[in-house]
């Protein structure tokens, strides 16, 4: 699960796979007009990595868009900023190529679906823990409340 991939940040930096080395990370992949699951995946992150105590430091979360047409630097820089959102998440854009590229790595489906003058993304919304050494470790179920998330990450830690 996952791979190289050439994006970039939320302030504009290039940034590859090596972002994921270091801490354990929730990736994500989702859009910022999403009305519910991205939003809703996200908040249950944030009040995860809150309940984790001194083992938030060692925890990030990445989210890679799906939708780049709407999703620039800027408007994840806007979009994340959201007090709810896990503190310093990273978000993640690029072409159309190479968010495919990034996709097809972590086996992510997306498709844009009209409605009307607008559109939404039909998308996966599986979220990836990787381990420190950016490697996958387990996915995550973000169904249950924070606290239970909060226990699967801690026990991925602890290598339970």
């Amino acid at each position: 699960m996952g791979g190289a991939f050439q994006l970039v940040d939320q302030a504009g930096r290039r940034v590859d796979e090596r972002i994921l080395k270091g801490k354990w990370t929730a990736v994500f992949f989702g859009y910022t007009f999403c009305p519910d699951v991205c939003p809703t995946t996200l908040t249950t992150l944030g009040g995860a990595i809150e309940s984790l105590g001194a083992k938030a430091r060692d925890v990030r979360v990445v989210f890679i868009t799906v939708d780049p047409a709407r999703d620039t630097s800027a408007q994840l820089r806007a979009y994340l900023a959201s007090p709810t959102f896990p503190k310093g998440v990273i978000g993640l854009t690029g072409s159309d190529a190479q968010i495919a590229a990034a996709a097809r790595a972590w086996r992510v489906y997306y498709k844009k679906v009209p409605d009307g003058a607008t559109y939404s993304m039909d998308h996966t919304s599986i979220v990836y823990l990787m381990d420190p050494r950016g490697r996958f470790s387990r996915p995550l179920d973000v169904s249950v409340p924070p606290a239970g998330v909060a226990r699967q990450i801690s026990d991925a830690i602890d290598g339970a």
